[in-house]
């Protein structure tokens, strides 16, 4: 298919992102349903077409989402929607039945437990099991998505490729045990398997700016999901002991060597599957939990800012609190992701977004001391590899808030789109899992596996 311009790819994602909102149909059928667009497009531009007049034709051959598409016109009049007219609303396609999707969902949910308690089984070396958890839950949930996205053989092997050399390099490397390359490695390993489940989930469509911030979209719904059903969790398995302790029973070698194993990578599982099943209930939280939280962080990076600045002495801050602001920047980060995929994209500023903006420039200050800081005790104590992942993460933090704090304003004074603000999130992306893979890759033989 020939390739679409700037414009007729907002278009696109427009249509796309207000399809989703107003929740007409379901992931998988709007993927479908914009295959089935750009096809249109594309034959339309054959004709002679230009990108406008062709993108309003095909819309209109969607029968099933022409009403929604008018009343989108409706609502914003101001654009080329307006000419879109309403035909009759044909019938839904049947989808998978709900107890077949429950049943591939159960069976893999156990299978992933039963993968991780065969390692606990097998691999007697902590180190070892460390290095492959991750790899033994991930084919389970990336089955998942492959399933409900009806993966081509391609994009399949797309995912094994990568997958496989991951794996090898974690149990063929010769890693000292506990060494810090070891350590980074296994820190850095869910980022590449994230990614290679974000190109599962968008169906090996990588390039589109609005499938990827559905990804994101998704990460942040899996993670209230998770943390939802751990809570629960934690709950039921704290009644469950006391009251079997209560008639002396022991139930801790149970809840390590079978729930634990079976119930985590089981509810991984499971929370995929609500986020795609309850898509909804969530998109009715989201906005009200980026707007608690985010005024919230700004209050704590405000006092963590005060307290570094108070304490002086940048070469003296400890290891441990450097790692720990780290994690906060990832965390507002996550934030602010999750944020921009949870707004629409057709609003006009608001005090909100003058929030947003407000964040990032408080992150990016934190980001500036965490750096001077670095960069001294590399000067005072030399390289690491825990010090240059660090300061690489650092960096690349750096690029990344700074460019989407100058993105936030030229919004906010009306002179970009928001669009451009999302596109410059997932774009960037990428870069998360090639530093990633350089960590994981490189930086043990560079530091002889130390």
């Amino acid at each position: 298919m020939m390739e679409l311009h700037a414009e007729l790819e907002a278009q696109i994602d427009r249509w796309r992102g207000y399809v989703q909102q107003r929740q007409a149909i379901s992931s998988a059928d709007v993927d479908e349903l914009e295959d089935h667009l750009r096809g249109q497009i594309s034959d339309r531009q054959a004709t002679g077409l230009d990108d406008e007049e062709a993108f309003l034709v095909a819309i209109k051959r969607l029968g099933n989402l022409d009403a929604l598409s008018h009343e989108f016109a409706r609502e914003h009049s101001d654009r080329l929607w307006k000419q879109l007219v309403l035909v009759p609303q044909g019938s839904d396609d049947a989808g998978t039945p709900p107890w077949r999707e429950l049943a591939v969902v159960l069976a893999l949910a156990v299978g992933a437990g039963v993968a991780v308690r065969a390692g606990l089984a097998w691999l007697d070396d902590g180190t070892v099991l460390a290095r492959n958890l991750s790899l033994l839950v991930f084919p389970f949930f990336a089955a998942y998505l492959a399933w409900k996205r009806r993966l081509t053989a391609q994009v399949a092997a797309a995912l094994l490729v990568p997958f496989t050399a991951l794996a090898v390099v974690l149990n063929g490397y010769p890693f000292a045990s506990g060494g810090s390359t070891e350590v980074l490695a296994v820190l850095h390993t869910p980022v590449e398997l994230w990614l290679l489940a974000g190109l599962a989930y968008v169906g090996g469509r990588w390039r589109s700016d609005r499938r990827r911030m559905d990804f994101v979209r998704f990460t942040g719904e899996l993670a209230i999901y998770f943390t939802l059903l751990a809570l629960g969790g934690a709950v039921l398995i704290g009644l469950t002991f006391a009251s079997v302790q209560a008639v002396g029973a022991d139930l801790e070698p149970v809840l390590e060597d079978w729930i634990l194993p079976f119930a985590v990578p089981g509810a991984f599982v499971v929370a995929a599957w609500l986020v795609e099943a309850k898509q909804n209930v969530v998109e009715n939280i989201a906005p009200v939990l980026t707007r608690v939280f985010t005024p919230l962080t700004i209050a704590m990076l405000l006092a963590l800012l005060a307290v570094l600045t108070a304490a002086g002495g940048l070469a003296d801050i400890e290891r441990e609190l450097l790692i720990l602001m780290d994690a906060i920047l990832v965390l507002v980060l996550s934030l602010l992701l999750y944020s921009i995929s949870a707004r629409n994209s057709l609003a006009a500023p608001n005090l909100f977004d003058t929030l947003q903006l407000i964040l990032v420039v408080a992150a990016l200050a934190l980001d500036a001391v965490l750096l001077t800081a670095m960069l001294t005790r590399i000067a005072e104590f030399g390289f690491s590899p825990n010090k240059v992942a660090a300061l690489g993460l650092n960096l690349l933090l750096l690029v990344h808030l700074a460019r989407a704090a100058w993105l936030s304003v030229g919004f906010l004074r009306g002179r970009r789109a928001f669009t451009s603000l999302e596109r410059w999130q997932t774009r960037y992306l990428p870069v998360y899992g090639i530093w990633a893979a350089v960590v994981v890759v490189a930086f043990p033989p560079v530091f002889s596996f130390a």
